[in-house]
């Protein structure tokens, strides 16, 4: 009885549990604590943080890839849809039924914000290099600073596959922390009396224009960078269903029921790629901090952008909304629209906003289909 009794607890996690494991698992409740009780974008922090707790609980079998013989664990073929890259098209497919890109095509001036906010994902690809990673591997990092999860997914399963879970974990958590990040690095590179300026109403946009938009967007970057095709395709794709008026179930379906599924399906296996053994080194220590460098570069070339066409326009664009040209959204546009409002409570530019950050998701992908086309 004494020995069955010995077995059982050596066949428990508690006899072998790892410092690193335990390490993780602390990680992972924080992450926990930001998404529930802080509110830090919930429904991808939760997930992930709860694939990272469970992947890193001992003698589990989740990530194992199985035999001939043997089942593999249930995380592990989830993942393949991270690995093969096909969790990220279908999020973008998401993304573009919910997007509205009215804000962008009323203002198009407000593209220069968004592709300004991707300097920071060129400029962490040369520090990367610098630092001793490959090139593949230094446009996977790099693609971090568009704040954009399921692009940088897409990219380091296709460039750096062995990197996949530190560039996951770090892109996402930069995206959950925006509300943090941003604001300081706002209010460093505007003024006061930048901050307070009301900008005039947005034009209204007809449904021929937005329908004919993903189609002439689609054209010429799917002929520009073919690579680019499987991200942006499924994100025009998204939003024509959504605009036709005829397709209303089909942007339903994509909004909600399989927007929920991948979410959960890419959050806990994005999670599950955080195990203790391949995170805690230095190479994912130099992408976090790369990663963080990329976002807030980003972030300060977006706002400097929109410094420059506040004094092209003669004070009619606020600088405030360059910050939302990182591909976050909504959250970067709702950031931009608290500071704004709590500089002059009479300010209102969570829509003006939205068109850098609905840039920033077709510039993220853009950038994206050149680091491919170049280093694929």
């Amino acid at each position: 009885m004494t020995e069955l009794l010995v077995d059982f607890l050596r066949s428990t996690g508690y006899l072998n549990l790892q410092v690193n494991e335990i390490i993780m698992i602390i990680i992972a409740c924080v992450l926990l604590y930001l998404g529930i009780v802080k509110k830090y974008e919930p429904l991808l922090l939760v997930p992930i943080s709860f694939g990272a707790l469970i992947v890193n609980l001992p003698l589990n079998d989740l990530m194992n890839p199985g035999t001939a013989e043997e089942v593999g664990g249930l995380l592990y073929y989830l993942s393949l849809g991270l690995e093969l890259g096909i969790y990220p098209p279908l999020i973008f497919l998401g993304v573009g039924a919910m997007t509205d890109f009215g804000p962008l095509i009323a203002n198009p001036v407000t593209l220069l914000l968004g592709a300004a906010a991707q300097f920071g994902i060129f400029l962490t690809f040369v520090g990367a290099m610098l630092l001793g990673f490959t090139a593949p591997e230094a446009g996977a990092i790099g693609i971090i600073g568009g704040a954009d999860g399921p692009t940088a997914i897409f990219i380091a399963s296709r460039l750096a596959p062995e990197l996949l879970g530190s560039i996951a974990i770090a892109a996402y958590s930069y995206m959950a922390l925006v509300p943090i990040i941003q604001p300081p690095i706002m209010k460093l590179f505007t003024t006061s009396k930048e901050r307070k300026v009301v900008m005039e109403q947005l034009r209204p946009v007809s449904q021929k224009e937005k329908i004919l938009f993903p189609i002439i967007v689609i054209i010429l970057t799917g002929l520009l960078l073919p690579a680019a095709l499987p991200l942006l395709g499924m994100l025009m794709f998204g939003n024509l269903i959504r605009e036709t008026g005829v397709t209303e179930r089909l942007s339903k379906g994509a909004q909600n029921e399989l927007n929920n599924i991948i979410v959960i399906f890419l959050g806990l296996t994005v999670g599950a790629k955080a195990h203790a053994e391949y995170f805690l080194t230095v190479d994912t220590i130099s992408i976090v901090v790369l990663g963080l460098g990329a976002f807030a570069f980003g972030t300060a070339t977006g706002v400097l952008m929109g410094k420059l066409l506040y004094y092209i326009t003669g004070g009619k664009i606020n600088p405030l909304i360059g910050s939302a040209g990182v591909s976050a959204v909504p959250m970067a546009a709702r950031v931009s629209q608290a500071v704004g409002k709590t500089e002059n409570p009479n300010n209102y530019l969570l829509m003006h906003a939205m068109g850098p950050n609905v840039a920033g998701v077709i510039g993220s992908a853009v950038a994206a289909g050149i680091l491919l086309s170049i280093l694929g």
